[in-house]
């Protein structure tokens, strides 16, 4: 099993930055991939970013080129750096882990991101 614990949401008006971070516990040693998704409301969720093991990154459309995701191998921690965030990043935002020898996709709680015109 793994845990995930987000961190670093809040309030920001537009063209701010924010950074979030979540620290995953457990059987971190299983996991391959780790990422961002994002839940405004009425609209499903969806991907941010995502980065993997050896470093390859993946990011949603409408985040290109404004945010970027890193990770701590050996804090088993991964940070999500947004900036000139726009009223429509709004949304909550989950902590996703991928751990193919336990079959699980985990998540965190999620981390609330509000974004003021």
């Amino acid at each position: 099993q793994v845990q995930l614990v987000e961190s670093g949401g809040g309030l920001v008006q537009a063209g701010g930055s924010l950074r979030l971070s979540c620290a995953a516990s457990g059987s971190v040693f299983s996991i391959n991939a780790m990422g961002w998704y994002r839940q405004a409301p009425e609209k499903q969720r969806e991907l941010v970013a995502h980065i993997t093991l050896g470093g390859s990154t993946n990011f949603g459309d409408s985040v290109k080129g404004r945010f970027t995701i890193s990770r701590d191998v050996a804090r088993s921690t991964v940070y999500l750096q947004m900036n000139s965030l726009k009223p429509e990043d709004t949304a909550l935002y989950y902590c996703h882990a991928h751990s193919p020898s336990t079959g699980g996709n985990y998540w965190g709680q999620g981390t609330q991101v509000t974004v003021t015109s």
